[in-house]
Formats: structure tokens, sequence, C-alpha cells
């Protein structure tokens, strides 16, 4: 496993985990990612698939992992079945992430529920024209 940090690896819930330190309902494990059943699931088949890199956030992991991390979660969510679902990735606490190392949760979201799976929001925003036009500017000077 790639590290960023030691002192953080030695106290990472995942890290632990893709050890072999902490059990887990493994599914799929890669070069680059490591995936499991998550034991508290919004839904049947709720899965994490975790890079085998540590980094805390999206931008602290390699391009190669991301790839991989996805096309893992691809293949459970067509091993689940499941014909809707999310992938959500968080990035930081107050972005309701709970373990400090990146992970991405696969959330089947059943056709008959409302309530099973994973519940949003999405609380938009009107913004005008020209704040976009200025917004997309700078950030397209940043890229």
């Amino acid at each position: 496993m790639a590290v960023s940090s030691a002192r953080s690896l030695a106290s990472c819930f995942f890290c632990k985990i893709i050890k072999g330190e902490i059990p887990s309902f493994k599914l799929v494990e890669t070069e680059l990612s490591f995936s499991f059943l998550d034991i508290g699931p919004l839904s049947k088949g709720h899965s994490l698939i975790v890079p085998k890199y540590h980094g805390e956030k999206l931008h602290d992991i390699p391009d190669e992992y991301l790839k991989d991390s996805l096309i893992v979660a691809k293949k459970i969510a067509l091993a689940v079945g499941c014909e809707n679902y999310n992938i959500l990735q968080n990035n930081g606490k107050i972005a309701q992430q709970l373990v400090p190392h990146v992970h991405f949760h696969m959330i089947p979201k059943p056709s008959e529920s409302d309530s099973e799976g994973l519940v949003i929001g999405w609380p938009t925003h009107e913004v005008s024209k020209d704040d976009l036009a200025k917004l997309h500017e700078e950030i397209k000077g940043k890229l």
C-alpha cells in the first residue's frame, strides 16, 4: 500500500481493514483498491470502495487509484443488480466524511422506495448568468 503519512496510516480504520487487521466482508480486491460491504448499510448491497493509497481527500489520491476505484464500483453495482444507485464520495468533516481516508459508497436505490438508499435534498440557488460567466472564467483560468 502506498503511504502519505506513517502516523495517519497507523491509526486509519480503512488502512487496518485493507491490511486485514480489522475483519470485513470483502467483495473485490485489486492492486489499487479494496471493497467491502458497509456494516451500516442504507440499502441492500451498500458497499465501500477504498483506494489502497492513504489520503484524506480526493485531491490527495493519484489518478490511477481513483480510476481503479470507480471501475470496482461499477463491477459491484452490476453484481448487486441494481438499476438505480448512487456513487457517493465526501471530502472533509463538514461534507459528511466520517473516516479520513478517501472512499466511495455504492448505494443501491430500490425502485419502489423513497426512503431506502441515499435520501438527499438538492438545495439549488439562483445565480445570474453574469455571475456564472465570472465564475466560469475564474475556474477555467485555474485549470
